[in-house]
């Protein structure tokens, strides 16, 4: 039996924690009880932990042994399986259901699939915005903001590497470091998660979400069902200004569910979808975005933010492989319809961000996808893990307070040249002239933080006692009140005195320079491992690792090393042998690389544990709907889970 605590109390619940079917002794399925002394079918344990996962599902506990399925064990009962009509009805994400009209009874043609009812050409049929503020409510806004001491402006510090450089001396390659913070979206980090998206109603801009989901036959069974009580979540935590359209894909791509508001009926609609899912057939990935992009492109009114969840445990079997041919490495931009990519009729790109789930995924894939889109990737390696991961991503789109960020470098002495602006993948540019350069940004989440590094000359400078380098300032738009904000940041400058005195090296700056050095050796690791030479991958994370160890950042105990450190260490792991790569490596990597070129979190191996070392790029807004998701009740009446103190880890980790 399953325990859900709530408080101290235990409810003992006669429910698998994972499919939520029945539990009781004698209906012919195994059950394991595991060391935590939680209890599951064996067979649905058994698939969530196949590909090596150790952790329990309920509690995250990490297990010694774990039970092992056989290649010559019978498949699971029907009844294990989860049919599309038997989820529990006190599942508390699903409770709206319970008010919905049973559905006529069909035949078995037409339960047979939610892909045969016709659908429109266009679709154009997305339910109205909620009336957009007027000036009255936009200064009510602002007023509230203000009365909260919440200050809706980016943060903008900039750091020399070191604060002087003798007078007679010059100097390449200087490094300046720029740092930006958005700010808050309602002023506090610390309220009940289960209010978050109504009080930041307000203060956030509203989304237009499209998720894109596999349901191909490997989605079959467990899959299927943590897919489904994810969507859920999802679903629940949206706001009523927020809009949601359900895509399903397999050998084909269908419209589920069109761009519908989450109000009370709207919520209720959309589970009664998800709820509808049913996995079979082939992986048509292309079909599925294209689908999605459509909803995008026709919709006749469009929120604030608009972005795609597109997930997926499979290789693409037909624009990849093609139907019934041999697999191949194919160009993935073909997978990408170019509206996403801002060249559509929106105007605009649209972030995909994309979830491999399992070990059987084309990882290279789904990373090109959502790199080329300006969204992440994240690799869901446990199944039990999909609800945190979709926690955390939406966690983000739902705190968006800064878009269509700026920003500018302006070199300030006449002999100073920009050599390099190192910003990841976020498009920048340095004029012929060397001396001015641009960053656009795009989209912040609220607290979320961007760090980019840019390289100068300082010449000699005779009989000045100091030097200004760069001035740099941001133009943004506040996504609530529509305005257009300028900040226009100090000069940087240093002092140049006769005698050099003892370098004292920026701290802030040095710590960055390690995460740029950790990601390039990450991305020089995947390429040799593509190679096939894994000796070599791990050779260069081992070197990787040794310089970094003897940085001033790493000296001082910074935290951000501790986490690079861990992840170059686990990625060692992951490169030992072909298999291992290609199980998981390759996906790890590429998750990796992302979540550092965007400087955004992104959900890899334990990386929404909070005991995790890894935790990069992760905002208090993701942590506190982590939080919810870690501690929602499996199968619990009440929708309204117990709330743990969420902890801020920003991009530096606490040492275990």
């Amino acid at each position: 039996m399953s325990c859900v605590f709530f408080f101290g109390l235990i409810v003992v619940k006669r429910t698998c924690a994972i499919c939520l079917a029945n539990m009781k002794p004698g209906q012919g399925h195994a059950i394991f009880t595991a060391e935590c002394s939680h209890s599951f079918h064996f067979q649905c344990i058994a698939s969530n932990v196949k590909h090596g996962s150790k952790i329990c599902p309920v509690c995250r506990a990490k297990w010694k042994e774990i039970p092992f399925q056989g290649p010559n064990l019978d498949p699971p009962h029907e009844s294990a399986r989860i049919n599309p009509v038997d989820w529990p009805q006190d599942d508390a994400w699903m409770t709206p259901l319970r008010r919905l009209p049973p559905p006529r009874l069909a035949s078995h043609r037409q339960m047979a699939s939610p892909f045969q009812a016709p659908e429109p050409n266009v679709f154009n049929d997305d339910e109205p915005l909620e009336h957009q503020l007027d000036l009255a409510q936009i200064s009510s806004v602002i007023k509230d903001v203000s009365d909260n001491n919440c200050i809706r402006t980016v943060e903008m510090k900039m750091y020399p590497e070191v604060t002087e450089v003798p007078r007679e001396n010059s100097q390449d390659n200087f490094t300046v470091l720029i740092h930006l913070k958005a700010p808050g979206s309602d002023g506090s980090s610390s309220r009940n998660p289960a209010t978050l998206p109504v009080i930041s109603q307000t203060s956030r801009a509203p989304v237009d979400l499209v998720t894109v989901l596999d349901v191909s036959g490997s989605m079959a069974g467990t899959k299927l069902a943590l897919l489904k009580r994810a969507m859920g979540f999802v679903i629940q935590n949206l706001g009523p200004s927020d809009r949601l359209s359900v895509i399903a894909f397999s050998s084909t791509a269908r419209r589920l569910f069109p761009l519908r508001r989450m109000s009370d009926i709207g919520r209720q609609q959309a589970l009664q979808a998800v709820n509808s899912l049913t996995s079979n057939g082939g992986t048509n990935i292309a079909e599925g975005l294209r689908k999605g992009a459509k909803v995008m492109e026709d919709r006749r009114e469009r929120n604030a933010v608009g972005s795609i969840i597109l997930l997926s445990d499979g290789q693409d079997t037909y624009t990849v492989n093609g139907p019934g041919g041999t697999h191949h490495r194919a160009d993935y931009q073909s997978l990408l319809p170019v509206s996403i990519r801002g060249g559509g009729s929106t105007g605009c790109q649209i972030p995909v961000h994309a979830f491999g789930f399992g070990a059987d995924h084309d990882a290279a894939s789904m990373h090109s996808i959502s790199e080329s889109s300006g969204g992440t990737f994240s690799f869901i390696e446990a199944e039990g893990v999909i609800q945190d991961a979709f926690a955390q991503c939406i966690g983000g789109l739902l705190s968006v307070v800064v878009q269509e960020l700026r920003v500018r470098i302006d070199c300030v002495h006449p002999g100073i040249r920009i050599g390099s602006l190192k910003s990841g993948s976020y498009p920048s540019r340095v004029m012929n002239d060397a001396q001015t350069g641009s960053i656009n940004v795009g989209d912040l989440y609220a607290d979320e933080e961007r760090d980019f590094l840019v390289s100068v000359n300082v010449p000699a400078n005779g009989s000045h006692n100091e030097t200004p380098l760069v001035k740099v300032e941001c133009v943004y738009r506040d996504p609530v009140t529509k305005e257009l904000v300028c900040l226009e940041g100090k000069e940087v400058r240093i002092q140049r005195p006769k005698v050099a005195g003892q370098q004292v090296v920026s701290i802030e700056v040095d710590r960055q320079r390690s995460r740029v050095q950790a990601a390039e050796a990450m991305a020089d690791a995947r390429a040799a491992a593509e190679q096939g030479d894994l000796t070599g991958a791990v050779s260069i994370l081992e070197r990787c690792r040794k310089e970094l160890s003897e940085t001033v950042s790493a000296r001082a105990g910074d935290r951000l090393c501790v986490s690079l450190d861990a992840e170059l260490r686990e990625l060692q792991e992951r490169m030992a042998t072909r298999r291992v790569y290609e199980t998981s490596g390759r996906a790890y990597v590429l998750s990796g690389l992302s979540s550092h070129s965007w400087q955004r979190a992104t959900a890899r191996g334990d990386s929404t544990d909070s005991a995790s070392l890894v935790q990069s790029y992760q905002t208090p807004y993701m942590l506190d709907m982590l939080t919810r998701s870690q501690t929602m009740p499996l199968g619990g009446a009440s929708s309204q889970p117990p709330v743990r103190p969420a902890r801020s880890f920003s991009s530096q980790p606490r040492p275990r």
